[in-house]
């Protein structure tokens, strides 16, 4: 301690913050699930047991934006990563300008949500211009109104994320592509091989650890989602919960409802969703 106090200096400050709003609401949040517990009138709290757990496992609303997630996230995963892929692949065979497309390919992900989320709204929308081209082109017998379709919304979604986002698939498989050895891809071109076979038998298998935080870092994140569904569908995720999300749905129970002690539950056992999804990847990826 005496050699290394300097070092427990510096960091103090980081555990003090961590300490202040991640452990402590942790064990906050874990204490209120046993509790009927309401910020509008916090001296009303009741003792429930695991009633909220009970109420929280049962719940078909919860599971019901589970699956949305699920179904939402099934798609943007394939899109997103398989976008990165593709133009990382591509930028890796530019000799010049590579630093001006590098540029333009992450740029969406600058881009705010909600403004992303109201252009994108329009730009779909009955009247805006795609489906206009869509129906000119006869592709669409009439516009939709894809916000009140049961099935519509998050794949609708997961098109518009996946623009946004692939830009961080495509500067880490890039910088993936960069760090293989070149003399690799000299050597099977000297032994007849293919663009796509060097690409196959080469660049694929060593991405391996970058698809692979990719895949759990979108799983992690996926299950989180709220700005994208709050802006565009509301508190309740649709008039159907078409769009409901396990975030939104707590949002709602705790702050519509002022149920924090179901929200809290509700929360946790959401994290215990993450974490299990997160253990699967772990014990059937990759064993480096």
């Amino acid at each position: 301690m005496r050699r290394t106090y300097w070092g427990y200096i510096f960091i103090l400050p980081w555990v003090l913050l961590y300490a202040a709003f991640g452990l402590y609401p942790f064990v906050l949040s874990f204490y209120l699930t046993f509790f009927d517990y309401s910020f509008v009138a916090p001296q009303n709290r009741a003792f429930v047991g695991f009633g909220n757990w009970a109420q929280g496992l049962l719940d078909p609303l919860f599971w019901r934006s589970l699956f949305n997630i699920i179904y939402n996230q099934t798609i943007f995963i394939f899109l997103k990563n398989g976008l990165g892929l593709l133009t990382a692949a591509l930028v890796f065979r530019v000799r010049h300008g590579g630093g001006f497309f590098r540029t333009v390919f992450f740029m969406p992900v600058l881009t705010s949500t909600i403004v992303l989320t109201t252009i994108f709204g329009y730009l779909a929308s009955p009247t805006g211009p795609i489906q206009s081209l869509l129906v000119n082109l006869g592709l669409l017998s009439e516009p939709v109104f894809w916000t009140f379709s049961t099935w519509l919304p998050m794949p609708v979604l997961a098109i518009m994320n996946s623009w946004k986002w692939f830009g961080i698939s495509f500067v880490i498989l890039l910088a993936g592509l960069y760090s293989i050895d070149p003399q690799t891809y000299e050597a099977a071109a000297i032994d007849g091989a293919s663009g796509w076979q060097q690409f196959r038998f080469i660049s694929l298998p060593q991405l391996g650890s970058q698809i692979f935080f990719l895949l759990v870092i979108d799983v992690i994140n996926g299950l989180q989602m709220f700005t994208e569904v709050f802006a565009m569908f509301g508190v309740s995720g649709g008039a159907n919960h078409q769009a409901l999300t396990p975030v939104l749905y707590i949002y709602d129970n705790a702050f519509s409802r002022a149920n924090i002690g179901y929200a809290s539950t509700l929360g946790l056992l959401l994290a215990l969703v993450i974490a299990l999804l997160t253990v699967l990847q772990f014990r059937f990826g990759k064993e480096e």
